[in-house]
Protein backbone atom coordinates (compact mmCIF):
# COMPACT_ATOMS: atom_id res chain seq x y z
CA UNK A 1 0.00 0.00 0.00
CA UNK A 2 0.73 3.68 -0.38
CA UNK A 3 -0.09 7.11 1.61
CA UNK A 4 0.10 10.13 -0.38
CA UNK A 5 -0.43 13.68 1.58
CA UNK A 6 -0.75 16.70 -1.18
CA UNK A 7 0.90 20.41 -0.01
CA UNK A 8 1.58 23.28 -1.82
CA UNK A 9 -1.78 24.46 -2.54
CA UNK A 10 -3.07 28.29 -1.68
CA UNK A 11 -4.70 31.47 -2.98
CA UNK A 12 -3.18 33.26 -6.00
CA UNK A 13 -4.06 35.57 -8.72
CA UNK A 14 -5.12 34.69 -12.38
CA UNK A 15 -1.89 33.94 -14.23
CA UNK A 16 0.45 33.23 -11.08
CA UNK A 17 1.70 29.57 -10.34
CA UNK A 18 1.59 27.13 -7.89
CA UNK A 19 3.69 23.91 -7.40
CA UNK A 20 1.68 21.04 -5.68
CA UNK A 21 3.51 18.09 -4.18
CA UNK A 22 2.44 14.76 -3.41
CA UNK A 23 4.48 12.74 -0.63
CA UNK A 24 4.14 8.91 -0.49
CA UNK A 25 5.11 6.95 2.14
CA UNK A 26 5.69 3.06 1.78
CA UNK A 27 8.17 0.78 0.23
CA UNK A 28 6.43 0.87 -3.15
CA UNK A 29 6.14 4.15 -4.45
CA UNK A 30 8.24 3.12 -7.91
CA UNK A 31 5.24 0.12 -8.48
CA UNK A 32 2.31 2.58 -8.99
CA UNK A 33 1.58 5.10 -12.21
CA UNK A 34 0.60 8.41 -10.42
CA UNK A 35 -2.19 10.69 -11.42
CA UNK A 36 -3.31 14.02 -10.29
CA UNK A 37 -7.19 15.10 -10.03
CA UNK A 38 -9.33 18.09 -9.25
CA UNK A 39 -12.67 18.44 -7.76
CA UNK A 40 -14.75 21.69 -7.22
CA UNK A 41 -17.78 21.84 -5.47
CA UNK A 42 -20.71 20.57 -7.26
CA UNK A 43 -18.78 19.14 -9.73
CA UNK A 44 -17.02 15.74 -11.21
CA UNK A 45 -13.87 14.73 -10.44
CA UNK A 46 -11.63 15.81 -12.96
CA UNK A 47 -8.44 14.14 -14.78
CA UNK A 48 -5.43 16.51 -14.62
CA UNK A 49 -2.51 14.61 -15.48
CA UNK A 50 -0.36 11.51 -14.95
CA UNK A 51 2.86 10.31 -14.98
CA UNK A 52 4.46 6.68 -15.40
CA UNK A 53 6.36 4.60 -12.78
CA UNK A 54 9.47 4.39 -14.52
CA UNK A 55 9.47 5.51 -18.42
CA UNK A 56 7.71 8.80 -16.91
CA UNK A 57 5.71 9.12 -19.49
CA UNK A 58 3.08 11.95 -18.87
CA UNK A 59 -1.04 12.50 -19.97
CA UNK A 60 -3.05 15.78 -19.51
CA UNK A 61 -6.09 16.80 -19.87
CA UNK A 62 -6.71 19.16 -22.30
CA UNK A 63 -7.84 21.76 -20.04
CA UNK A 64 -4.41 22.29 -18.52
CA UNK A 65 -2.43 21.34 -21.54
CA UNK A 66 1.03 23.68 -22.11
CA UNK A 67 0.14 25.42 -18.50
CA UNK A 68 0.89 22.41 -15.97
CA UNK A 69 3.63 20.00 -16.43
CA UNK A 70 3.20 16.60 -14.22
CA UNK A 71 6.80 14.81 -12.68
CA UNK A 72 7.90 12.62 -10.41
CA UNK A 73 11.13 11.81 -8.04
CA UNK A 74 11.37 8.33 -7.10
CA UNK A 75 14.48 8.91 -4.80
CA UNK A 76 12.20 10.64 -3.20
CA UNK A 77 8.66 9.08 -3.46
CA UNK A 78 7.00 12.17 -4.45
CA UNK A 79 5.31 13.55 -7.42
CA UNK A 80 4.75 17.33 -8.28
CA UNK A 81 2.02 19.11 -10.34
CA UNK A 82 3.90 22.55 -11.47
CA UNK A 83 1.04 24.74 -12.24
CA UNK A 84 1.55 28.22 -14.89
CA UNK A 85 -1.08 30.95 -16.03
CA UNK A 86 -3.61 29.83 -13.52
CA UNK A 87 -7.28 30.69 -14.49
CA UNK A 88 -10.21 31.06 -12.00
CA UNK A 89 -11.62 28.15 -13.29
CA UNK A 90 -8.63 26.04 -12.12
CA UNK A 91 -10.14 26.55 -8.35
CA UNK A 92 -10.56 23.07 -7.33
CA UNK A 93 -9.10 20.68 -4.85
CA UNK A 94 -6.42 18.95 -6.13
CA UNK A 95 -5.99 15.50 -5.16
CA UNK A 96 -3.16 13.29 -5.92
CA UNK A 97 -4.01 9.38 -6.74
CA UNK A 98 -2.19 5.80 -7.18
CA UNK A 99 -2.87 3.03 -9.54
CA UNK A 100 -1.25 -0.30 -9.69
CA UNK A 101 -2.74 -0.91 -13.38
CA UNK A 102 -0.21 -1.22 -16.02
CA UNK A 103 -1.72 0.89 -18.79
CA UNK A 104 -2.41 4.64 -18.72
CA UNK A 105 -5.64 5.75 -17.51
CA UNK A 106 -7.61 9.10 -16.73
CA UNK A 107 -10.45 7.16 -15.07
CA UNK A 108 -10.39 7.83 -11.13
CA UNK A 109 -11.88 4.29 -10.50
CA UNK A 110 -8.76 2.73 -11.78
CA UNK A 111 -6.96 4.93 -8.67
CA UNK A 112 -7.11 3.20 -5.60
CA UNK A 113 -5.12 5.42 -3.41
CA UNK A 114 -6.23 9.31 -3.04
CA UNK A 115 -4.55 12.01 -0.70
CA UNK A 116 -6.93 14.38 1.50
CA UNK A 117 -6.34 17.15 -1.08
CA UNK A 118 -4.78 20.37 -1.15
CA UNK A 119 -7.28 23.62 -1.86
CA UNK A 120 -6.12 26.00 -5.13
CA UNK A 121 -7.96 28.87 -5.39
CA UNK A 122 -7.28 31.45 -8.27
CA UNK A 123 -8.95 34.79 -8.13
CA UNK A 124 -9.63 37.63 -10.39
Amino acid sequence: QVQLVESGGGLVQAGDSLRLSCAASGRTFNDYNMGWFRQAPGKEREFVASISRISLSTSYSDSVQGRFTVSRDNAKSTVYLQMSSLKPEDTAVYLCAATSHHFRTSAPSAYAYWGQGTQVTVSI
